[in-house]
């Protein structure tokens, strides 16, 4: 297994890690392990394109492993109770994270029955959200003044994601029919 695969699993086992902190009130340490989390994600593909070690493997679980931590991150600030003020998120942050996600989720699933493949890049807005998403979180979790205002311009990135995944998905189901 290469080093960027690994770095995409250290991310899944981060996560419940994460939601372990942020439920045990330990914000500091969430931020640490969220961080950490996060800069594996970059690395990850860094490491991958620059060694020349992209893998099926890594380009499917890359992104689930993106989905798992910033999912449950938005999870957890939304429902977890006696969190702060500043961290506790309206029920529609996580609402249209996982929205965005169950769509993308069946978009490749009709690609897949479609074409018996699936051969998604991720988009440049996917990217730009992913990174908003993630630093959003960050910025909450070190008291960040403007949280709300960060989320909510998150959250608007997340819908123009969802909407660009939806053309992406039906030009290629188009092209399939």
């Amino acid at each position: 297994m290469n080093w960027a695969n690994r770095l995409t699993i250290l991310r899944i086992i981060l996560t419940p890690v994460f939601i372990t902190t942020v439920l045990y009130k330990r914000l500091d340490i969430a931020l640490i392990v969220f961080t950490l989390a996060a800069v594996t994600d970059a690395l990850d593909g860094y490491i991958a394109r620059t060694r020349k070690e992209k893998t099926r493997f890594g380009a499917i679980m890359d992104p689930i492993a993106d989905k798992m931590l910033i999912g449950s991150a938005f999870i957890s600030f939304s429902m977890v109770t006696g969190l702060p003020v500043y961290l506790k998120m309206p029920v529609y942050v996580p609402m249209i994270v996982i929205s965005r996600d169950v769509i993308i989720l069946l978009g490749a699933v009709i690609l897949y029955l479609l074409s018996g493949g699936l051969d998604i890049k991720p988009s440049i807005v996917g990217k730009i959200t992913t990174f908003f998403q993630m630093l959003t979180i960050i910025l909450i979790l070190v008291k960040f003044v403007y949280s709300s205002w960060i989320w909510n311009m998150a959250m608007v990135l997340t819908v123009v994601s969802g909407l660009d995944y939806i053309r992406i998905f039906s030009r290629q189901i188009n092209e399939k029919l």
